[in-house]
């Protein structure tokens, strides 16, 4: 069969062509736009899935459990003894005193709420204070405990001018290294908690601050220290005050949980209170959201004690500075909760009841806790589950020791063997006692 050749006219044949190089110039520009977005959202191709956070983790891994007697001791807010959050009494008060006061929602001043940071100041130092009564406090608003932690840090970095190291118990809440070095600050370690006794290395504290160079920065749990709940004694205060002196070192104290820890608001902020009375110059941050319930309402405060007067107001003129850039602003209602509170007598009265009994609570299921593990008849020491004090608890159980307890009775803690004492009930003791008595036999 003979083919048939046609013959195409030359203007279709330039037409085709044409169409051609169109849908090749269409497709190269389709194709550039694909690799241009595509490059676009690589940008951050580069960046690495950070690690779960330590306590969130072991919360959600309680959460998925199926087993009826599962516990989460990891939760770092106070509970009650079914196991739910609170709101204290005195909160629920102050808050319809505010509803019935009609307040507006403007933005605070950028130092925060003056009533309150008059009244967060008087309750750490006491209303017989020379520094107040002598103004020599910048204080200001800060958001929560973490954000006051912030904002000294970031004074430091920028006026500190001894040496430029922060050094922080070892352990310490596990928050304080990174505030630290966020803010450019370098950040060591000195000795403090005793793994063998589980209590305070004292001797070896000592021994630490005595080598360190003068000028430094020494971060200090006031009270109920985190995450191990031991304390110096009294004594051991004013020892360490009259070394720091000597050795012309700079104390930070971290109170977080005044009243809470012991029930005694005096008593909490004493190591604060024997600092300033042997002169000490320093830094202060507060939290209320333990001691008030107030977890997220953020209410904090952040305090450089001064000279004088003079050295006070150019301080506090410059940590606003400093704040306005972070966050302008601190919020206002839990705020105006504590000034409320505090600025109440009959309300103050009612939260002084309510937050001893909270820290009455966490004491009692500590002391039902060692009742247990010796009526089990645990041949390990126990001792310091009531040594200790505060929301947390070192008990001395290893990596194993966890590991075991939550496989095998559902029991939620971080693997150091810390747990928290809110996490703890009535209901739940004597399991948990069970538990820890079988995996440290």
């Amino acid at each position: 069969m003979s083919r048939i050749l046609l013959k195409i006219p030359k203007v279709v044949l330039q037409q085709q062509k044409q169409q051609n190089v169109h849908l090749i110039n269409t497709t190269n520009a389709a194709n550039s736009k694909i690799n241009s977005t595509a490059a676009m959202s690589s940008w951050f191709q580069h960046v690495e899935m950070g690690p779960p956070d330590a306590i969130l983790g072991v919360t959600e891994a309680y959460k998925r459990d199926q087993n009826p007697n599962k516990i989460n001791l990891g939760v770092g807010a106070y509970r009650d003894d079914n196991g739910k959050p609170f709101v204290l009494p005195s909160v629920r008060k102050a808050e319809e005193r505010l509803i019935n006061k009609k307040l507006d929602k403007e933005y605070a001043p950028i130092a925060g709420l003056a009533d309150f940071t008059k009244h967060a100041i008087e309750l750490a130092l006491g209303n017989d204070s020379v520094n107040i009564k002598e103004k020599n406090n910048a204080t200001v608003q800060a958001i929560s405990g973490t954000g006051a932690l912030r904002v000294g840090a970031a004074f430091l970095n920028k006026y500190w001018n001894g040496n430029r190291e922060v050094y922080l118990p070892t352990p310490s809440w596990g928050n304080h290294t990174p505030i630290f070095q966020h803010a450019g600050l370098k950040v060591n370690k000195y000795t403090y908690y005793e793994p063998k006794t589980c209590g305070l290395n004292f001797k070896g504290m000592l021994d630490d601050i005595n080598k360190m160079p003068e000028k430094s920065i020494v971060m200090l749990h006031a009270c109920a220290h985190n995450p191990t709940g031991v304390d110096p004694t009294s004594e051991q205060w004013k020892e360490l005050s009259k070394v720091m002196k000597s050795r012309k070192l700079y104390p930070f104290f971290d109170m977080a949980y005044q009243g809470f820890a012991s029930g005694d608001v005096a008593r909490d902020a004493a190591a604060v209170r024997i600092f300033e009375n042997d002169g000490h110059n320093f830094v202060l941050s507060q939290s209320f959201a333990k001691n008030m319930g107030l977890y997220g309402e953020r209410a904090g405060a952040f305090t450089v004690i001064c000279s004088n007067k003079d050295e006070t107001d150019r301080v506090m003129s410059q940590i606003k500075i400093l704040i306005r850039p972070m966050y302008s602003n601190p919020p206002i209602h839990g705020a105006r909760i504590v000034s409320e509170i505090l600025g109440n007598d009959e309300l103050k009265t009612i939260w002084l009841n309510d937050v001893k009994g909270m820290a009455d609570r966490i004491i009692g299921v500590r002391q039902q806790l060692k009742d247990n593990l010796v009526k089990l008849g645990s041949t390990r020491p126990w001792d310091h589950i009531t040594n200790q004090i505060g929301m947390f608890c070192f008990t001395g159980m290893n990596a194993q020791n966890v590991e075991r307890l939550t496989k095998e009775f559902s029991i939620y803690l971080t693997k150091d063997g810390r747990i928290s004492m809110a996490g703890v009930t009535s209901k739940n003791v004597e399991y948990l006692a069970k538990g820890m008595h079988e995996v440290t036999k």
